[in-house]
């Protein structure tokens, strides 16, 4: 099969043939179709996270493409279904946080000893093929196109995420940080949902297709949205913490900022004469939160409640499709073809 390989840290994706994977107990051999480039994918790459210690190196957890096989004692699943992966596969069971018997989440990832993690531990999406486990994967809705759907199993399912971790009521106003691979549908969620909609972003070429979206109101930092009124819920979907820390000040009482973004580089902070304490706000980290909330991520896509803004490359072209999400040249997610 073909494959999006990266031969060491820094080193350009190239597209080489390597040996098709076979589904053990569990899994299923995925057909991909299209699978998306995210930012932690590019950092991946470049080392900033662990470089895959499997060879050859191929990331990427965004795939969406059909059933090509089953291995032994797969039930959920047949051949020919449409599926999406996801991030997390399984965990070990029996560390201790195993023990706790939490849902399969990104937080299980991250703190189980053996987690099984697409893209970064074992195989990843960028290639015609990818052996997950079965009970990973989420059909998705009849109809709904490969391309379109690959956005949503990480950033429409991490921003999806965020949203209903916030728990906004019906009275409440809604704010986006940060208007890109994740933010672009999170507006569209929180629209969606009935929310007074605020985009802040510092990309003025931004703010008219932010309006697009559904963005009632946009500002381009935290005092134009103290200004404009402050919000009760801000989804931080960009990758600056400094950023986030900024838009504290247009956090209302009682509000709720939600982390569910990774920013290498810098620190989310509270100044020490912040009234954060007096004003009963919380910060709430938010990552994939488990399958249900991705099924109802795809479930508003495929309706058409939400759509995806993409750019579709050819698999020949994945190394231009990940230098341009790297240079923030890609409006608003790239997903490649295979």
């Amino acid at each position: 099969m073909k494959a999006a390989v990266i031969a060491a840290p820094k080193a350009p994706w190239e597209i080489r043939e390597i040996p098709t994977p076979r589904p053990g107990p569990g899994e299923v051999l995925v057909r991909v179709r299209a699978c998306g480039v995210c930012h932690n994918d590019i950092w991946t790459g470049e080392g900033v996270f662990p470089f895959p210690a499997f060879s050859p190196a191929v990331i990427g957890h965004e795939a969406a493409g059909e059933v090509a096989e089953v291995g032994p004692g797969v039930s959920s699943r047949q051949v020919g279904d449409r599926v999406g992966t996801t991030w997390v596969q399984e965990t070990c069971g029996r560390c201790e946080y195993c023990r706790r018997n939490l849902p399969l989440t990104g937080q299980s990832g991250i703190h189980c000893a053996a987690s099984v993690m697409t893209g970064l531990n074992v195989q990843g999406g960028h290639a015609e093929y990818v052996c997950v486990t079965a009970a990973s994967t989420v059909l998705l809705p009849d109809g709904l196109d490969y391309a379109a759907a690959a956005p949503v199993l990480c950033a429409g399912y991490t921003s999806w995420s965020a949203l209903r971790a916030a728990e906004p009521g019906p009275h409440e106003r809604v704010a986006v940080l940060g208007i890109g691979g994740l933010g672009h549908m999170a507006v569209q969620f929180s629209r969606a949902c009935g929310f007074d909609t605020v985009a802040v972003t510092s990309s003025p070429d931004k703010h008219e297709l932010a309006r697009e979206l559904g963005a009632g109101t946009v500002v381009s930092d935290g005092a134009g949205l103290r200004a404009a009124g402050g919000a009760d819920v801000i989804l931080v979907t960009g990758i600056s913490y400094r950023a986030a820390t900024d838009a504290l000040q247009g956090l209302r009482p009682g509000g709720r900022m939600v982390l569910a973004t990774i920013d290498p580089n810098s620190a989310f902070t509270i100044e020490p004469t912040a009234p954060f304490w007096s004003l009963r706000q919380q910060v709430i980290g938010a990552t994939h939160n488990g399958l249900e909330y991705l099924t109802e991520a795809l479930d508003m896509v495929g309706r058409g409640a939400v759509t995806p803004v993409y750019e579709v490359f050819s698999k020949e072209d994945v190394a231009e499709a990940v230098a341009r999400t790297a240079a923030g040249e890609v409006r608003f997610r790239a997903v490649v073809a295979y």
